[in-house]
């Protein structure tokens, strides 16, 4: 009986310690630019990341930058600000893969992964095909 509550015991701490561990990447991270802010958050066991702040957020008419580079015209018209751009990640042995980043910038979505390299810094790689393929951006967490 005592092997029964101490193996409960433990098995409910580990759940805990995998669950934070994975949860660290949640908060605000500022991209390696430091023209964005996107939050990551959680929705139904997956990870998702959208931008909640441009450094320059207004275009050069003083309305909010739209996403007019997306290869689905019908969100052209929609705001950077509030866009999903990291989608469907799972955690998995210490990275965040699986998910899917939009880059604004050239209005194409690219396979990704994410990996802590400490606490406070994220390392964002999206590529093409194989992870060889693509470019690494590194994220700085502000809160």
């Amino acid at each position: 009986m005592k092997n029964l509550i101490v193996a409960t015991i433990l098995s409910l701490f580990m759940t805990t310690a995998v669950s934070a561990n994975a949860d660290a990447i949640l908060g605000v991270w500022q991209n390696g630019s430091g023209k964005g802010h996107i939050q990551i958050y959680k929705e139904n066991g997956k990870y998702f990341g959208k931008v909640i702040w441009l450094k320059e957020p207004l275009n050069s008419e003083g309305k909010p930058r739209l996403d007019v580079k997306n290869a689905e015209v019908e969100k052209r018209n929609k705001p950077i600000i509030g866009s999903i751009i990291l989608r469907d990640f799972v955690y998995d042995d210490a990275e965040w893969n699986s998910g899917r980043i939009y880059n604004p910038e050239d209005g194409k979505e690219y396979k990704a992964f994410l990996k802590l390299k400490d606490s406070k810094t994220l390392s964002v790689r999206g590529y093409i095909g194989f992870s060889w393929i693509g470019k690494t951006d590194t994220w700085t967490k502000i809160r």
